[in-house]
């Protein structure tokens, strides 16, 4: 509880953090922002970590000079493209394996072909607007491998989803994250964030009902 309680905070205050570490480390700090952002969409077991209010603080540091926006706007579309596809291809191993047999629980030859089709009619939508949904993006390259989406298919998607997602939190961040009332509301702006970052999601359903 302590450790959620946390991160919880260092998700609510990303801003205060940022500028502390770096305080501390540098440039050293570009690096450590890249492995987060390739974790988290890299690794299944890490979508806890900071995405889209990390960008958007990120962005408001490059508006006062703190960090470089070239540096940014270079480095981490790599880092997310990198994880997106680092996913896929884990997928890929592991789907593999739990789908060798055809007859387990979960992992059967119809659940296969329901998600293989899927991914056929809809993989490059669902690659591209899951990129910009929280947890979506760390699953979505994951079960895409699993149902035998090719590189060749995902990687278009994947850069286009990955670089489109970061460009577009950053510059938010650029533009607006110094605004007086946005830097003195700063855990309202990440709650908003986290509620526009759902709405792909829920227009899906609602179009599905």
């Amino acid at each position: 509880m302590e450790y959620f309680s946390l991160a919880l905070d260092f998700i609510r205050h990303i801003d205060v953090y940022l500028s502390a570490v770096i305080e501390q480390y540098g440039v050293l700090v570009y690096g450590l922002i890249a492995l987060i952002i390739f974790c988290e969409v890299g690794l299944v077991v890490a979508p806890f970590l900071p995405g889209d209010s990390m960008l958007f603080a990120i962005g408001a540091m490059c508006a006062t000079g703190a960090m470089d926006i070239s540096i940014v706007l270079s480095a981490f579309p790599v880092a997310a493209v990198c994880g997106d596809n680092f996913n896929r291809f884990l997928g890929t191993k592991i789907g593999d394996r739990a789908f060798a047999s055809g007859n387990g629980r979960f992992f059967n030859t119809a659940n296969y072909n329901k998600a293989h089709n899927f991914f056929e009619k809809y993989g490059p939508k669902a690659v591209t607007i899951c990129r910009f949904m929280p947890f979506f993006r760390t699953f979505v390259p994951f079960i895409a491998g699993m149902s035998g989406m090719t590189f060749r298919q995902f990687f278009p998607w994947s850069i286009l989803g990955g670089t489109g997602w970061v460009f577009l939190c950053v510059f938010g961040g650029y533009f607006l994250g110094n605004i007086p009332f946005i830097k003195t509301h700063f855990e309202l702006v990440i709650i908003f964030i986290i509620c526009i970052s759902a709405v792909p999601a829920v227009v899906e359903w609602l179009k599905r009902r």
